[in-house]
């Protein structure tokens, strides 16, 4: 959760479990990249709920629109990361 790390594929398998309220992580092993929430078991409702924690985890705000468009967790990971602030260079003090 760090300014300076990007949202990635593992970070979203644990924010979808915690929104979902499960330990159960068979539907999210493997290569889901490209799978659909849906077909996940993931609903609209678990998505709201897995949005809004991303939001307050890792201090970014996300387009409703943008979010009901991000149908695979690469569209949502790829999304999170386009949202998150840029990183700014230390400053070193000579």
């Amino acid at each position: 959760m760090s300014e300076s790390s990007p949202f990635t594929l593992d970070d979203l398998r644990v924010t979808l479990r915690a929104a979902a309220g499960t330990d159960d992580i068979s539907s999210l092993e493997g290569a889901i990249d490209d799978t659909e929430f849906v077909s996940l078991g993931y609903d609209s409702i678990a998505l709201l709920e897995t949005t809004s924690r991303i939001e307050r985890e890792w201090s970014v705000s996300l387009d409703e629109q943008a979010m009901a468009a991000a149908s695979t967790p690469r569209e949502l990971v790829a999304l999170v990361n386009a949202h998150l602030p840029a990183k700014t260079p230390d400053l070193i003090d000579h």
